[in-house]
């Protein structure tokens, strides 16, 4: 693997690493054309949102996990500025020019990280692209209004390997009340405090978690994290704003309404 070189312009932090690599089979309507991080929400890919949300904390160099379909991921950063911007097409001499609106202060690394492994292996196979650094994490397909600053102040004061950002997701099923008879007695919306915590994605870590990951044949999520739970080595930022996963087609129609209303929690740049 080749990794991008040169200087940027403009403040550099720590690289950000998107996992990406997945097939989303709860939304194969959309995923079986493309990888989940390329299903789009108001004509941007889900991926492009959160490079945005990081980019506006002045986090700007990204490794991708690429995986299934990830031909179409470097397509899209390949041909970048002919999708966002306008073209101009000279037939008569065979020549192209696009109008670069503005350019993106980022670097971003595209790394194949196979067709089936799993997350602790993917996140194993781009350790030569963080190298001995502190470094973030966070799925391609969920959405979130998270105080990145705060999350790194967070971890950076308890000292543990990694910080996990956890919510409380909105509760979408409402609690139906039964009396002992097995009569309902009736429906109540189940709030937000009752709801568990869980991982929302937008973590940080330190490079000793990759000793936690055998070899990466394991979920990220099970055994690494487990291991390093007991070890009292985790720490929990808590986020009480918005965050949402983009699993189906009824959470791509919330976030396209959302983006349509110009009420996306998560839109800090045009």
């Amino acid at each position: 693997m080749e990794c991008c070189h040169g200087a940027l312009e403009g403040v550099v932090k720590m690289k950000v690493v998107i996992l990406a690599g997945g097939r989303g089979t709860r939304i194969s309507e959309e995923s079986g054309y493309r990888p989940k991080p390329m299903i789009e929400i108001g004509e941007k890919p889900i991926l492009w949102h959160i490079m945005k949300w990081y980019a506006s904390f002045g986090f700007l160099n990204f490794v991708v996990c690429c995986g299934y379909k990830g031909h179409l991921i470097k397509d899209y950063f390949i041909n970048y500025y002919a999708y966002q911007g306008d073209g101009c097409f000279d037939m008569s001499t065979d020549t192209s020019h696009f109008h670069e609106n503005r350019k993106e202060p980022w670097r971003v690394t595209l790394a194949n990280t196979g067709l089936r492994t799993l997350t602790a292996g993917r996140l194993l196979r781009i350790k030569e692209y963080v190298g001995d650094d502190t470094f973030m994490l966070t799925y391609g397909d969920g959405v979130a209004d998270v105080d990145i600053d705060r999350l790194l102040a967070c971890h950076r004061k308890n000292r543990r390997l990694v910080t996990i950002t956890t919510t409380q997701p909105e509760g979408r099923f409402g609690a139906i009340q039964i009396d002992g008879d097995g009569r309902v007695q009736g429906f109540k919306e189940k709030a937000r405090k009752d709801q568990s915590w869980v991982n929302a994605g937008f973590m940080v870590m330190e490079p000793e978690v990759f000793d936690y990951l055998g070899d990466g044949s394991e979920m990220l999520e099970n055994g690494p994290f487990e291991r390093i739970a007991r070890e009292g080595q985790m720490n929990a930022y808590r986020h009480e704003g918005f965050w949402s996963p983009m699993d189906t087609m009824h959470d791509k129609a919330y976030l396209e309404e959302l983006w349509k209303k110009d009420e996306a929690p998560w839109k800090v740049y045009e």
